[in-house]
């Protein structure tokens, strides 16, 4: 059984996979094909992603994939905890350059799920924070972006002070999205 909760982006969807506990551990079925099929979600994946945060407050983002190789992605986290971003770069959409954002953790075992026509950021809010993501396109260096974390038209609200933030060079110089053609 998995339960599918709405955000305030349409198409972004907070999913909780069931999960059976005994004295053991646990069991959980994070993806089925057919049972998200049956809940109206047709997604195909091609690859699995897997990224370590050693510390809090590295940054990982804004970025996406322009078409052909748009992504769907299916986030979680195993380890540890992040406050997780979607933003809408759809140019036609009514919520174009607005964002919802969730905090994912293994405690809370939920996911998210992000369409192609969105950019993806998370922020590690624990030490050691460990982020799984299938994706339905395999990365493809010539079509990935990235847009500004800190974009005041978009004007994310971090949970952490800016000069905590730990960024990679590529997302401390990424454009503004007004300055991205996302093609979307």
């Amino acid at each position: 059984m998995v339960e599918i909760r709405p955000t305030a982006l349409a198409g972004v969807l907070e999913i909780r996979p069931a999960r059976i506990s005994d004295d053991r551990g646990f069991f959980s079925e994070v993806w089925s094909e057919a049972a998200f099929a049956g809940a109206g979600i047709d997604l195909r994946f091609v690859q699995d992603n897997h990224s370590l945060s050693r510390d809090a407050g590295v940054l990982r983002g804004l970025h996406f994939q322009v078409p052909p190789f748009a992504q769907d992605k299916l986030v979680r986290v195993s380890r540890g905890a992040v406050f997780d971003v979607a933003v809408d770069i759809r140019h036609a959409s009514p919520t174009f350059g607005q964002w919802v954002g969730m905090r994912l953790s293994a405690a809370e075992w939920n996911q998210m799920l992000i369409p192609g026509g969105f950019a993806h950021g998370f922020l590690a809010l624990e030490p050691d924070s460990e982020v799984q993501y299938k994706v339905s396109a395999p990365y493809s260096r010539e079509h990935d972006r990235a847009i500004r974390f800190d974009d005041p038209a978009i004007g994310i609200d971090w949970p952490i002070d800016r000069a905590a933030l730990i960024l990679s060079d590529k997302d401390r110089a990424a454009p503004l999205l007004a300055d991205v053609d996302t093609g979307f």
